[in-house]
C-alpha cells in the first residue's frame, strides 16, 4: 500500500479522491494542478482540482 504524508499546505475535504488523507482534511500530494472547465471562470464552482483521482474500493 502506498504511504501518504499530509501536505499541510493543501487542505482538501474530497474523501472520494485517493490523494485525500481521509482522517484529516488534507491532500497527500506535494502539489496539485488546478484547472477550469469554463472559458471565463467567475466563481469557485468553475474551477477543478485536475489532480483528482477517484479512490478505489480498496482505498
Amino acid at each position: 500500500m502506498e504511504m501518504k504524508h499530509k501536505n499541510s499546505n493543501i487542505k482538501c475535504s474530497v474523501t472520494q479522491c485517493k490523494h485525500n488523507m481521509v482522517t484529516e482534511n488534507y491532500c497527500g500530494l506535494d502539489c496539485i494542478c488546478v484547472g477550469t472547465h469554463e472559458s471565463n471562470p467567475t466563481v469557485p464552482e468553475c474551477t477543478n482540482c485536475d489532480s483528482f483521482v477517484k479512490r478505489s474500493a480498496q482505498g
